[in-house]
């Protein structure tokens, strides 16, 4: 289990808003690794697990975005049939009750024999009830 960072950006529930935020963090160079949006009326968040997160709370600063910033436990499954099933099953025995779930999907490039394979698919979840602030 490793420890990363979230943002919690605080958004208008209106159109172009996580796109502005989205070209913040590009203009930034920051990669987004995992995204969660949800909206409640005229508000909204997007929950971002990013690549650089000092770089990112500098630009979300220099734009004037409001944030808060917690800690998640991310945990790496096997793809397939089970894996959440077994990992929600480790947690409850444990107590831990699980709020929230971010999926990231990654593609990534594998060189074997010389040859490109078109790519390999690995998921990873962010469990954010595992807070450990």
């Amino acid at each position: 289990m490793a420890k990363v960072k979230q943002l919690t950006v605080a958004l208008e529930n209106r159109p172009g808003t996580l796109a502005h935020v989205a070209k913040v963090l590009a203009d930034a160079k920051v990669n987004v690794l995992a995204l969660l949006g949800s909206t409640a009326g005229a508000q909204g968040s997007a929950q971002v697990v990013v690549d650089n997160v000092n770089k990112a709370k500098k630009a979300l600063d220099g734009a004037g975005l409001s944030y808060t910033e917690g800690t998640l436990e991310q945990f790496e499954l096997a793809n397939r049939p089970g894996a959440l099933a077994e990992l929600a099953g480790r947690l409850a025995k444990k107590g831990v009750n699980i709020e929230m779930i971010i999926r990231n999907l990654v593609f990534q490039a594998e060189v074997v024999r010389e040859r490109l394979h078109p790519w390999q698919l690995t998921h990873h979840w962010r469990c954010s009830s595992c807070r450990v602030d």
